[in-house]
C-alpha cells in the first residue's frame, strides 16, 4: 500500500490532529486516512444547489410545504452617499 511523508506540520496541527484522533478512539495515522478518503469521496459529484442543501440540512424540522421563489427583479447597486 502506498505511504506518505508529510514534512513540516505545524505543532497546533498536529496536535489538533492528536486530539481528534483520541475523540474518535483511534490513531493519528487512521485518523489521517479518514480525513483523507472523505474529503476526495465526493470529488467528481457536481456541488449540490444551494436550495438543495439548505432543504436537506433542515429536513424533519417541520416545514412541510414548499417555500415560493423570490423574485425581487433587478439587482441594483447599493447606496452609500446619504
Amino acid at each position: 500500500m502506498p505511504q506518505f511523508i508529510v514534512r513540516n506540520v505545524e505543532p497546533d496541527v498536529k496536535a489538533r490532529l492528536q486530539r481528534r484522533a483520541a475523540r474518535h478512539g483511534r490513531s493519528m495515522e487512521e485518523e489521517l486516512r479518514d480525513i483523507l478518503r472523505n474529503a476526495l469521496r465526493d470529488e467528481n459529484r457536481p456541488p449540490a444547489a444551494l436550495g438543495s442543501r439548505l432543504a436537506r440540512r433542515f429536513a424533519g424540522l417541520g416545514l412541510d410545504r414548499q417555500i415560493p421563489e423570490l423574485h425581487a427583479g433587478e439587482a441594483r447597486p447599493a447606496a452609500f452617499d446619504k
